[in-house]
This record gives structure tokens, C-alpha cells and sequence, in this order.
């Protein structure tokens, strides 16, 4: 197998032309197809001077029309760029701006966002309309060539905030992609015939690596919703005998508490992978029970590729746990100085294996606090049990996790910091029952100055995507803070508990 990414669906296709390789409701994609119309993209996007490292913009949401420019990107000897489609213009010129990316694939619903962002950037817009997009690709005669790349070449960049502002660019490699996606394809044990609910969003390493990626690999089937609906994934489930279930907590919960989840026949899950956020024990029993199907917890990161750890399936799955370091991969426990710590005591993980990035795009600083000696380090506190399992106990960074979204609190401030009439603010998680976490923010406003918590909330409307704005605005007249003037995010109390 070559070194390129790409070639997991050009051996699938070539194996398996005639079987259903994605799918949304009656729109079906065989392997052929698939691999004939990433072919035609490629073409295309060497018709538009797209050169070996290029990078590209992809703006799509769970449809089919995701994986054929995926692997058209990665065939043309791109670098693929995944993006939310729920990014507002604001956000869109920064994540093409600093890649220096030259071609966007918007979703026709998200153009007006997608062509803003991408006018300030200076890149072109591929506008993906069902029904249009297909004479603009199929004018081009397929290029089945692969692009001769190396394993440490970038395949995809992954942007991820951190506590430090903007978002960073994560690369990861071809080598670390296709390794991570084999490990995840034995992990569920994806057979030739497998069937998996693509219900994790594209754009996200989750469903990008363990869905797409490892079910491609295989030559089993993704089965698409665009959009989670625990209603309809039942009936996906049922309609296409689904096998494999990959999701975030919130999802588990909306199908498990479904009032009539009974009317589905479900019988066809066997495995059942869960990440993103802790699963709450009682969830994951629950699951199992109501559904007869076990559910696997695991850890992972953008960094990661994402895969780090997983409850493996064939050893004891502890409840709670991420569990232990997949193949070619070791975890351990640190203190601040770096120092291993023993059985039982709360460190911060970190991780070395064929799984961690090449590094943060045109971020050598960055790169260089992550990955020390070749461990790259999480910001996550855990755990070790005797065993050699993991437990998550906090998080040192205040990411904010909501509804399996990774909302990072110095964005969304920067923005608030923005506003004419605010002084200071912090953004926290207020917890949810159903979201796991809502974004919240404590501002404080300037003398003299006015601005409703609902007008705050409009111009944080248009300026972050849907689900990073905050839920919940409250205003005080000073944050706690340290000696040294720091904000103790800590010590904010939210004055409410969102249940809804």
C-alpha cells in the first residue's frame, strides 16, 4: 500500500467496485463511484493550479460529497483543511487565511459565510450544490493517480484552540492517519460488510478517522445523517441493519431517553464506541441494558489523530475508564516537572506514538511546549489504576465540551473583549444535564457604558458559530482574581444551572 491516505479507498474500489460504500437515505455511492468522482476532483483541482502541499478548505456537512473531496484533495497531493459548516465569516477567513489555503468546498447553505471568509483570505469558492456541483466535477476526466507523498508529508490540518487565543493547526501526517484509522477499523472490528452510522460530524477527527477513514478501509458501508436526530438514527439503524455505532455522550442519552426507541429493531448493533466527553456510568449501563450492545469508551485528541487509548474489546471494559494505550501507542502520568508518577495519582497525560502530529502549523513555539522528548503533552488529568487503565479526573485546560463540541472559552472572549462596552470578561462551562456543559460568561462592563445580556448575545450570534455562543450571560462588577491579576476561572460561580 502506498504512503498517500488516499489509497485506503483506491484498494477498497478496487477490491469491492460494486458495494455500497456511503450513503445518504437513497442517495448510494459504491466504491466505483466514489473512487471515479474523487478521481474527477482531483482532476479538477489540478485544472485550477492546485500543487503537492496545497492546502484546501472543506466546508461540508455528513454527505457523500464529503469523502469524494477528501480523497480528490488528497489524491491531487493536497492537504485537506476540515471545517465546521456552522463557522461564521469571521472564523472562516482565519482558518483559510492561515493555512494559506487556495480552494474552499462550501455547502451551498453556508455559501454567504464560506465566500466572505474566503474573499478576505483570497481563496476560491467551490459552491457544492446537489444537483449542480456534479457537471462542474464530472467535466473533468478522472486522474486516477495518486500522489506520490511521503509517510510524514501533511495530509490534514486540524485546527484546535487551546487556552492560548487562536486556533492552532494541528498536522497530521498520512502516516498518522492511516495507522490511526487501521488501529480504530480493529478496534471495532470493521469486517468487509460492516455497516457504520455516520453520525459524528465529517469535519472532526472522531468522524473523520474512526467513521469515515476506518469504515473505508474495510470496505464496509457509511450510512450518513447529516444532522443528529436519535428518531432517525434509530430508523438507520433498523433500515440499514447498522453494526457499528460511533458517538458522544449526548447522543447515547437522546437515543436512550427516546420515549419510543422501542418501536426500532435495533438487533444488528454489536459495538457501540464512545468519545468526544466522559460518558457518565449510569449512561453507559443504560445503553447497554436498553440496547444489548456493548459500549466501548476511549480517549483521544486532534493532536492524536485522534485515537490514544480505548477499552478494548477483547479485555475487561472498566466503566469510567478510557482505558489502556492502543497498539503502537504508550500513555503515562506526569507531574509539572515531567516526572512519572505512580499508581493512583492524578498527573497530566501525556502521549508518544505513531498517533502524535508533526506539529501546529507555522507554530514552532507552540509545537515546542506540546511535544517535549517526544511526548506530546494533553493538558488532561488522569489517573492509573493497577491495570494500566486510565481515568479522566479533570481537565487542566478550560476547554468547555459541549454536547461533544469543543467550545475553548479564550476565543469566544477575545470576541466579548471586542464589544465596546465590555471591561473584562471569562467564559466557563455552566453544567447541563443534556449537553453535558453550556457556555457561560461573566462580564464585566465599562464605567459609564450599558449593553443588555441579550444584545452581548446578538453580536456573539454573528461573530462565533452557533455553538460557541453564550447561553448565558452575566454580568458582575469584578472577577476574582490572583496575585499576579490572573482571572481564577475557579472561583466563578454561574448564577444558574442550565437542566433544559
Amino acid at each position: 500500500m502506498g504512503s498517500n491516505l488516499a489509497t485506503i479507498l483506491t484498494e477498497s474500489a478496487a477490491k469491492f467496485p460494486e458495494r455500497e460504500a456511503v450513503k445518504l437515505d437513497d442517495a448510494v455511492f459504491n466504491y466505483k463511484l466514489l473512487d471515479e468522482a474523487s478521481a474527477r476532483v482531483a482532476s479538477m483541482l489540478k485544472a485550477k493550479g492546485l500543487q503537492p502541499g496545497d492546502r484546501v478548505g472543506i466546508m461540508l456537512p455528513n454527505v457523500p460529497y464529503f469523502p469524494v473531496a477528501y480523497y480528490g484533495v488528497l489524491r491531487a497531493g493536497g492537504v485537506v483543511v476540515p471545517m465546521n459548516v456552522l463557522l461564521t465569516k469571521r472564523e472562516v477567513g482565519f482558518y483559510l487565511k492561515d493555512p494559506g489555503a487556495k480552494i474552499v468546498f462550501a455547502w451551498h447553505d453556508f455559501l454567504e459565510a464560506a465566500q466572505t471568509g474566503a474573499d478576505e483570505a483570497g481563496a476560491e469558492v467551490i459552491n457544492v450544490k446537489p444537483g449542480e456541483i456534479e457537471g462542474e466535477i464530472f467535466a473533468h476526466e478522472p486522474d486516477f493517480d495518486v500522489a506520490d507523498v511521503a509517510e510524514d508529508d501533511t495530509a490534514v490540518i486540524l485546527y484546535t484552540s487551546g487556552t492560548t487565543g487562536q486556533p492552532k493547526g494541528a498536522e497530521l501526517t498520512h502516516s498518522n492517519l492511516k495507522l490511526n484509522c487501521e488501529a480504530s477499523a480493529s478496534l471495532f472490528d470493521l469486517g468487509e460488510t460492516v455497516v457504520v452510522l455516520g453520525a459524528l460530524p465529517l469535519f472532526h477527527s472522531f468522524g473523520q478517522t474512526c467513521g469515515m477513514n476506518a469504515t473505508i478501509s474495510r470496505g464496509g458501508c457509511l450510512s450518513l445523517i447529516p444532522r443528529f436526530d436519535p428518531a432517525k438514527a434509530l430508523e438507520i439503524i433498523q433500515r440499514d441493519k447498522v453494526k457499528v455505532f460511533e458517538g458522544v455522550p449526548t447522543m447515547y442519552g437522546a437515543m436512550l431517553h427516546l420515549p419510543n426507541r422501542g418501536d426500532y429493531d435495533t438487533s444488528s448493533l454489536e459495538t457501540c464506541a464512545s468519545g468526544g466527553a466522559a460518558l457518565p456510568v449510569e449512561l453507559l449501563r443504560g445503553f447497554d441494558e436498553a440496547f444489548h450492545c456493548k459500549v466501548l469508551e476511549g480517549y483521544g485528541l486532534s493532536e492524536t489523530s485522534p485515537v490514544a487509548s480505548f477499552n478494548h474489546p477483547d479485555k475487561e471494559r472498566k466503566a469510567g475508564s478510557i482505558g489502556t494505550p492502543i497498539k503502537g501507542v504508550e500513555m503515562k502520568v506526569v507531574d509539572e516537572d515531567g516526572r512519572d508518577l505512580p499508581v493512583g495519582e492524578v498527573g497530566e497525560i501525556v502521549i508518544k506514538g505513531h498517533n502524535v502530529m508533526k506539529g501546529y502549523w507555522n507554530k514552532p513555539d507552540a509545537t515546542a511546549d506540546a511535544i517535549r522528548d517526544g511526548w506530546f503533552h494533553s493538558g488532561d488529568m488522569a489517573k492509573v489504576d493497577d491495570d494500566g487503565y486510565f481515568f479522566i479526573v479533570d481537565r487542566k485546560k478550560d476547554m468547555i465540551i459541549r454536547g461533544g463540541y469543543n467550545v475553548y472559552p479564550r476565543e469566544i472572549e477575545e470576541v466579548l473583549y471586542e464589544h465596546p462596552a465590555v471591561r473584562e470578561a471569562a467564559v466557563v462551562g455552566v453544567p447541563h444535564d443534556d449537553l453535558g456543559e453550556e457556555v457561560g460568561a461573566a462580564v464585566v462592563l465599562k464605567d459609564d457604558e450599558s449593553v443588555s445580556a441579550d444584545e452581548l448575545q446578538a453580536y456573539m450570534k454573528e461573530n462565533v458559530a452557533a455553538y460557541k455562543y453564550p447561553r448565558h450571560i452575566w454580568f458582575v462588577s469584578e472577577l476574582p482574581k490572583g496575585p499576579t491579576g490572573k482571572i481564577l476561572k475557579r472561583e466563578i460561580e454561574a448564577p444558574i444551572r442550565d437542566a433544559s
